[in-house]
C-alpha cells in the first residue's frame, strides 16, 4: 500500500475549462451590477455641505493641532471705537524693560485720566504705541480676552477672545502679555499660549501647552509671564521639556530642554542674563533653579536649594557678577546663589521675618533690593544681607505691586492706597499717598509709561497722570 510522505499535501485534481468558464460567468455579473449601481449614484440629488464653522478656514497652530484641540483656533477678532493714543515710550512686558525701574519723575498730586471694568483677576498691563495690552477673562461669554485699550482714555481698540471655561479660584487672569512692533505674546489661566498683531489684533499662531507638552497648569491658574527675547518666545513650562523656545513669528518650537526630573510650571517668570560670555535663561520651576543656555537650550546648571512646596511666585532677580536673588512666600524667605564653573552655591539664606516676598518679586536700584516682604512692609536691603530700613508697622502694603523711577518707589496695598517714597538705603521716607482705586487684592503689577500709571485691583484698571 502506497503512503504519501509526512511532509507533502496531497495533489489536487487539474481545474477544467468548464470551472474556469462558470468563474468568468459570475466575475461578469458582478461587474454588471456594480455599473447600475454607479449609474444610479451619479443620478441622485445632491446632499447639502455641513455648515462651515468658526475657526474651520484657520491655519492650524505651531505643531498641527486642530481647532477641536485647540480654543484658540476658535476666537473672534472684536473691534472696539478706541484709538492709539499719541504718546511716546513703552511698558513692553512683565516688568517693563528695566525690571520694575523707570525714568519718569513722579510728582505729588495725581490725576485720574481714565478706568475700566475688568474681569475677576490679576493680570498686569503692557504698553506700547500709544495702545495698552491686558489679557482678561469673560465671564458672560466664558471666553479668554486678550484686550487692547487706547492709552488716551482706556477705549478699547480690539479684543482678541477664544472659549474656555475658567472658574473663580482668587481670580482667573494674571500674567502680562510681552510685545513688540509687529506681535503681542500672551498666555492664558489654563496655559494657552496666543500670538496676534500687535497692530490689528489679527490671529498669528496659537499653542495649547497642555495638549502639546503635556504642561500642568499651576495651582490658581498659570501666573507666568512669556519672554520676548529677539524673534523668540522663551517660556520655563516644565512638563515635556524644562525650557521651550518658540519662533516669534510663526510659533514653530526652536528647541526644548529635556526635564528628566519632571519638575512643573510655577508662578516665576524667566529672566535673561549674561555670565561669564554666555546669555542664558534663569527660572524657578517646581524642583529647583536651573540656567538654561539661549543659543540652544541646553541645561547650563541647577540646583534643588530653592524650592518651595506650595507657591512659587517672585522670579529670579540677577543682581551681577553671577550673583542671584531668590525670594519667596509661605515661610520661604529668600536665598542668594553664586554661579560658579563648578556650579551654583549659596551665599547667605535669610528667614521670612528678614526678608521674603508672597508675591511680588524685589527691585534691584544702584545695588540694594527693595521688596514689600511678608509680613507687609517695605524693606531695603544691601547684596549681603543686611536690612537697611523697613517702613515700619504703621506702613504695611499687604501684596500690592511696586516700582522705582527716578529714586523714587511706587508702592501700592491691597485696598488701592498708592504710597510714593525715597528710593535710597538710608530710610523710609514717604513723600505722597493717595486712594487710587475704590476695590480689593489690587495685586497686579503697575506700569509707567511717560508720566502715565496704569494700575488695578481685581476688578478695575486705573490710569492715572502722575507727573509732576
Amino acid at each position: 500500500m502506497a503512503t504519501t510522505p509526512a511532509n507533502l499535501a496531497p495533489s489536487r485534481p487539474p481545474i477544467s475549462f468548464w470551472q474556469l468558464a462558470g468563474v468568468a460567468g459570475v466575475l461578469t455579473l458582478l461587474a454588471a451590477a456594480l455599473l447600475v449601481v454607479l449609474l444610479r449614484v451619479s443620478r441622485a440629488p445632491l446632499t447639502a455641505l455641513p455648515e462651515r464653522q468658526p475657526g474651520m478656514d484657520r491655519p492650524a497652530p505651531a505643531g498641527g493641532a486642530t481647532a477641536d484641540q485647540n480654543p484658540l483656533l476658535l476666537g473672534k477678532l472684536i473691534p472696539g471705537p478706541g484709538q492709539p493714543a499719541n504718546i511716546a515710550g513703552a511698558w513692553p512686558g512683565f516688568r517693563g524693560d528695566g525690571r520694575n525701574i523707570a525714568t519718569s519723575r513722579v510728582g505729588t498730586q495725581w490725576k485720574e485720566l481714565w478706568r475700566v471694568s475688568l474681569g475677576e483677576g490679576y493680570a498686569g498691563a503692557a504698553v506700547r504705541d500709544g495702545r495698552v495690552y491686558v489679557f482678561d477673562y469673560d465671564q458672560t461669554a466664558q471666553a479668554d480676552a486678550l484686550r487692547c485699550l487706547s492709552l488716551a482714555d482706556g477705549r478699547e481698540i480690539w479684543r482678541y477672545a477664544y472659549p474656555v471655561k475658567i472658574k473663580r479660584n482668587h481670580g482667573m487672569s494674571r500674567t502680562v502679555p510681552a510685545v513688540t512692533d509687529k506681535f503681542v505674546v500672551a498666555l492664558g489661566p489654563k496655559c494657552h499660549l496666543l500670538c496676534v498683531d500687535s497692530e490689528t489684533g489679527e490671529f498669528r499662531w496659537g499653542r495649547d501647552l497642555v495638549q502639546e507638552f503635556h504642561v500642568e497648569v499651576p495651582q490658581w491658574y498659570a501666573g507666568q509671564c512669556p519672554l520676548i527675547d529677539g524673534d523668540r518666545v522663551i517660556l520655563a513650562t516644565g512638563g515635556d521639556a524644562l525650557f521651550v523656545a518658540l519662533d516669534l513669528a510663526t510659533g514653530q518650537v526652536l528647541w526644548q530642554t529635556p526635564n528628566p526630573r519632571g519638575w512643573k510650571m510655577t508662578h516665576s517668570s524667566p529672566v535673561p542674563f549674561e555670565f561669564a560670555g554666555q546669555r542664558q535663561y534663569v527660572a524657578c520651576l517646581s524642583g529647583g533653579v536651573a540656567g538654561i543656555a539661549a543659543d540652544d537650550g541646553r541645561l547650563l546648571w541647577e540646583t534643588d536649594a530653592w524650592k518651595i512646596p506650595i507657591a512659587t511666585v517672585p522670579s529670579p532677580v540677577v543682581v551681577g557678577d553671577g550673583r542671584i536673588f531668590l525670594c519667596g512666600g509661605y515661610n520661604a524667605g529668600s536665598l542668594m546663589l553664586q554661579l560658579t564653573p563648578t556650579g551654583p552655591q549659596e551665599l547667605f539664606r535669610l528667614k521670612a521675618s528678614e526678608f521674603g516676598a508672597t508675591q511680588h518679586t524685589p527691585v534691584l536700584y544702584q545695588n540694594h533690593l527693595y521688596g514689600v516682604r511678608p509680613d507687609g512692609q517695605l524693606t531695603c536691603l544691601d547684596l549681603d544681607g543686611n536690612i537697611r530700613w523697613t517702613s515700619g508697622s504703621a506702613n504695611k502694603f499687604g501684596l500690592g505691586p511696586f516700582l522705582v523711577t527716578n529714586g523714587q518707589i511706587l508702592v501700592l496695598n491691597d485696598d488701592g492706597w498708592l504710597t510714593l517714597a525715597e528710593a535710597n538705603p538710608t530710610a523710609y521716607r514717604q513723600i505722597a499717598r493717595a486712594r487710587v482705586l475704590t476695590g480689593h487684592e489690587a495685586w497686579g503689577p503697575m506700569a509707567l509709561v511717560n508720566g502715565r500709571l496704569l494700575a488695578r485691583d481685581l476688578t478695575q484698571m486705573v490710569c492715572l497722570d502722575v507727573r509732576p
